[in-house]
């Protein structure tokens, strides 16, 4: 049973048509019995219980009489139908039955003043409705600072009344609202979900005018009045990279300020990007990445708009970029202003000063200046490096001969799922459900995707912005017991272990307990930064024990979960309804679902691998990793290559049997989607391998059978050398004296 009352005119029917069906069922399959989840009919008044077991009553009242053979409810949440007062009853069934229009509203409105009537607080909903008497010019600027969109339809068509014209309204109270709103967000007055609740009121006005707008176009065409943009900017995620919650944000910021804003979406082409630039005329272009790779598709795209005489200011933003490397690596390439943008508050001062004729000569000035100071900065900033055998000689050792790694329950892989498997997919092991994660989520990052900063729980006591802190926790709360019920998210993962053991650097896995194959090679890199004496250079192959001694086995495991099954789908929904709060929420919400599930299977791996069932672990503990082993993911800093990932899908068959792919940056989609490896040595930590010399690019390229310039380009953030300013090389042994296969062209 689907919730009704939601504001969504598609939805009003839901409650009749269940009834309606469970009749159809009863005369086509006589003997088949129904059942439905009751409770779910009311999830829009949740925290309104009047109302709530007045629609189970009712709702159970006509469908039990139309055959329903079993209600699934809490008990304590029904009231006695015919002791449910009659105006509420009246109002409840016209919601229930779809049998006025306007059946939400009046329901939201009468169930309100019930809730304030069973608190004592009728004087305080005078107070909260006392907008609604004022003009409607006020009443629809109201509407934009709070994000209520109850009424926006009406106040909008009332406006349009008053104002003879649907482009008044939009030039009138609707900018005058934004105005105040990208007022309030500049000042700090406001906060980020405030202000994408503001975008979605807009966007309906907008919506609802535009049938009226689009008749009018012959005669403001002929008048040659429009809506004039402050600018107009494109955004996208450049190519290879699938992640875009930071730019849809910037969008919504943007777009709350009168910038016309084209979002070209994700793995967007540099062919794509410049030829919409064209085509549409825009003032700015704005890229957005998330994973290393994408730092060099940015710079491509600088020194294609350079060569083909683009004479627009470029945006630079996302998780991996910084200021430094714009600076160094990105600005020198285009002539025009290249601009890193932190966050989505930082974007509209930017922007305006770029368009500004009276601002733009001072900020660019002083954005160069800046540039050249990092520039010059970076240019002595080599750290203090070690030769690669230098840094092997001070690994991290153990004595192997008295180590007892952990055995696990299986050699191999398994798969769970969600959902069951379509065809194409292998029968599952196990299956998992979003319930499940809900008690791993790690809800800090969640706050700062909104640009909240703090961690939780504290963040909802903040002094500045508890309380927006706990609005936003209520709504993320409200979407995923709605993602939870509806199943709007599937999940799938991959995961296995396989006998292992290092060979210098690397580490071989096997397929079987013989060990007599190599099933895979993981190349990892050694940290070469110059450490106190008696601080080991880091390796992650020094947490799995040699090959060739006679040591107990050792093992390493492997894993690929997403919780994006449908994320793409939910999120075009939101945004066809003109949501992008609720758009934005799903994402982030997604992000969080993996990453739970990530802690979700380790705590599993642990248990199965032997070594942690005996641990009793709070959430707090779990995110504080105060348990033993770890999970290091490809491209982050204990083993900062992305293309690791390609073997990790070599040897789990990741995308047959879980659908995440790897894009040509080796980003996965869905972007919601979580990869390693597992190690269960008990002092193996997390750690960040840092700079690295060309000693041991050389030896690196020559185990990956990668070419020097291939790695090189792989690994650029983390070279300690610049690769164009010497001769590019390629020995044909390195320092571990195995045999290599042929490098790739």
């Amino acid at each position: 049973i689907l919730t009704v009352a939601t504001g969504i005119e598609t939805h009003n029917a839901y409650a009749v048509n269940f009834i309606e069906s469970i009749g159809r069922i009863k005369h086509m399959c006589p003997g088949a019995k129904v059942s439905g989840g009751v409770s779910n009919i009311s999830f829009s008044f949740r925290g309104n219980n009047v109302v709530r077991e007045a629609m189970h009553s009712a709702f159970l009242f006509h469908a039990i009489k139309a055959g329903l053979d079993m209600g699934i409810v809490n008990a304590g949440m029904l009231e006695v139908y015919e002791e449910i007062p009659k105006d509420l009853l009246e109002h409840v069934e016209d919601v229930l039955l779809n049998r006025r229009p306007d059946a939400t509203e009046r329901l939201v409105a009468f169930g309100e003043e019930l809730k304030k009537q069973s608190t004592g607080t009728t004087a305080e909903t005078k107070a909260d409705e006392a907008w609604r008497g004022e003009p409607v010019e006020k009443r629809l600027a109201h509407a934009l600072v709070k994000g209520i969109d109850a009424y926006i339809n009406e106040d909008t068509e009332e406006a349009r009344q008053k104002l003879g014209r649907p482009l008044a309204v939009i030039e009138g109270p609707l900018m005058s609202g934004m105005n105040v709103v990208g007022d309030l967000f500049g000042s700090g007055k406001m906060f980020l979900p405030q202000v994408v609740k503001s975008a979605r009121v807009m966007k309906k006005a907008v919506a609802y005018l535009t049938p009226f707008m689009e008749a009018e176009k012959a005669a403001m065409a002929a008048e040659g009045r429009s809506v004039q943009a402050q600018g107009k900017v494109l955004l996208a995620t450049v190519k290879g990279d699938v992640h875009d919650i930071g730019k849809n944000i910037v969008g919504v910021v943007l777009g709350c300020n009168n910038y016309e804003v084209i979002d070209l979406g994700v793995m967007v082409p540099c062919e794509k990007i410049l030829e919409t630039a064209k085509k549409e005329g825009v003032h700015i272009i704005g890229l957005s990445g998330l994973i290393t790779p994408s730092l060099d598709e940015m710079t491509h795209v600088a020194q294609e708009m350079e060569r083909q005489g683009f004479k627009m200011p470029l945006l630079i933003g996302g998780a991996t970029t910084s200021k430094v490397h714009t600076a160094v690596k990105i600005a020198p390439g285009y002539q025009e202003p290249v601009v890193h943008v932190l966050d989505a508050s930082r974007a509209v001062p930017v922007v305006s000063s770029l368009i500004s004729n009276e601002l733009k000569g001072d900020f660019v000035n002083s954005l160069q200046s800046e540039y050249e100071r990092l520039r010059n900065t970076h240019a002595g900033q080599k750290a203090n490096l070690i030769s690669i055998q230098d840094a092997r000689s001070r690994s991290l050792k153990f004595d192997w001969n008295t180590c007892s790694p952990a055995k696990p329950e299986f050699i191999g892989s398994r798969v769970l799922s969600s959902q069951t498997p379509s065809s194409g997919y292998e029968k599952i092991s196990g299956t998992i459900s979003i319930k499940e994660l809900v008690p791993f989520i790690d809800w800090s990052p969640f706050f700062h995707t909104w640009e909240l900063r703090g961690r939780y729980p504290a963040i909802l006591q903040h002094e500045k912005y508890g309380e927006q802190a706990r609005r936003l926790y209520e709504d993320a709360q409200l979407l995923l017991e709605k993602i939870v019920c509806d199943n709007l998210l599937g999940l799938r993962a991959v995961y296995g272990f396989f006998p292992a053991n290092s060979v210098g650097d690397d580490v071989e896995i096997y397929a079987d307990k013989s060990r007599r194959t190599p099933l895979a090679t993981f190349h990892f890199l050694r940290q070469q930064i110059e450490k106190a004496e008696g601080q080991p250079n880091l390796c992650l192959a020094d947490f799995v024990a040699p090959k060739g001694g006679a040591f107990a086995p050792d093992y390493l495991g492997a894993f690929a979960v997403t919780a994006g099954i449908g994320l793409d789908d939910l999120v075009k929904k939101f945004k066809a309804e003109h949501d992008d709060y609720n758009a934005i929420m799903a994402e982030a919400l997604a992000d969080r679902l993996a990453e739970a599930f990530a802690e979700f299977l380790h705590k599993r791996v642990r248990e199965e691998w032997g070594y942690g069932t005996d641990e009793k672990l709070s959430n707090e503990d779990l995110i504080d990793e105060k348990y033993r082993g770890i999970r290091p993911a490809p491209g982050y800093p204990a083993c900062p290559d992305h293309t690791e990932k390609r073997i990790l899908w070599d040897v789990l068959d990741v995308e047959n049997r879980t659908g995440i792919k790897l894009t040509e940056s080796c980003a996965m989609w869905p972007g919601s989607s979580v990869s390693g490896l597992y190690f269960s040595h008990p002092e193996s930590k997390y750690f960040a391998v840092g700079k690295l010399n060309r000693d041991q690019m050389v030896d690196y390229h020559l185990r990956k059978g990668m070419t020097l310039q291939e790695v090189e380009r792989w690994m650029g953030p983390w070279l300690n050398y610049d690769p164009e300013a010497k001769n590019n090389f390629s020995p044909t042994t390195c320092s571990c004296g195995r045999p290599h296969p042929p490098m790739r062209k």
